[in-house]
């Protein structure tokens, strides 16, 4: 099957290479390529890709302007946003994530990594730069509130099977990797993320995990070096 991506970003360099990189790929096409916000958004809701690749800061409306209205619960059609950008400031993260962002990568990651991370997206993952996470998950527990959804009231509206899928979705496993754990079909564990993400307050899988180290579902993971690091083939729980 082949993913459509469109490309958006108000430097010609880039957006033309990103491209190029992505249509390189037999499974990727590049269905669009816009050179500011507006553009971005007039493209994704004429062309529906599977996903959209947007620069943060763009004239017009920014990339994270797009991204909410992309990705907001009563979007039509809605569209998974893959944010990508030379700079790793706490607001671009924080308004990306928060926005609905799918996943959020630097511009100058390595271009396995950004194909990796739009077939990620596409699949319904999340995907966060394995140089940020653990800062930014540290940084919503103690000081951000995504939603108002306490873990308390969650308790009430979640099933057993949503709060397992949940701790399970937090440690970083995937669609299959869950369901392999629970000995169910794919197709069950996708059925009780769709139902459990409104139940959150939340609106892509990345914040449901956020969510879950916010309300201390799960413990965040600690600082490199420390007791507890999950190291670096586990960049945090931000893969599913």
């Amino acid at each position: 099957m082949t993913t459509r991506v469109l490309v958006a970003d108000d430097q010609h360099l880039v957006r033309v290479g990103l491209a190029a990189l992505l249509g390189a790929e037999d499974d990727l096409e590049v269905v669009g390529v816009a050179a500011d916000g507006d553009e971005a958004l007039a493209m994704a809701r004429a062309l529906v890709p599977d996903v959209a690749c947007l620069d943060v800061r763009m004239p017009g409306l920014t990339g994270i302007e797009v991204t909410r209205l992309l990705c907001a619960p009563d979007a039509d059609p809605a569209v998974p946003v893959l944010v990508l950008t030379t700079f790793d400031l706490d607001e671009y993260v924080f308004g990306a994530l928060e926005a609905g962002a799918s996943g959020f990568l630097l511009k100058d990651s390595e271009p396995d990594a950004i194909v990796a991370a739009v077939r990620q997206v596409a699949a319904g993952q999340g995907t966060i730069d394995g140089t940020l996470t653990r800062r930014i998950l540290r940084e919503f527990v103690e000081r951000r509130r995504l939603q108002p959804v306490t873990a308390e009231r969650a308790a009430g509206l979640l099933t057993p099977r949503e709060r397992e899928i949940l701790g399970l979705l937090a440690q970083g496993l995937s669609n299959e990797g869950i369901a392999r754990a629970l000995v169910v079909e794919v197709s069950t564990v996708k059925s009780h993320l769709a139902r459990m993400l409104p139940k959150l307050g939340v609106t892509s899988r990345l914040q449901a995990v956020v969510w879950a180290y916010q309300n201390r579902v799960v413990a965040v993971p600690d600082e490199p070096g420390r007791a507890g690091d999950p190291g670096p083939g586990r960049p945090g729980a931000t893969r599913g």
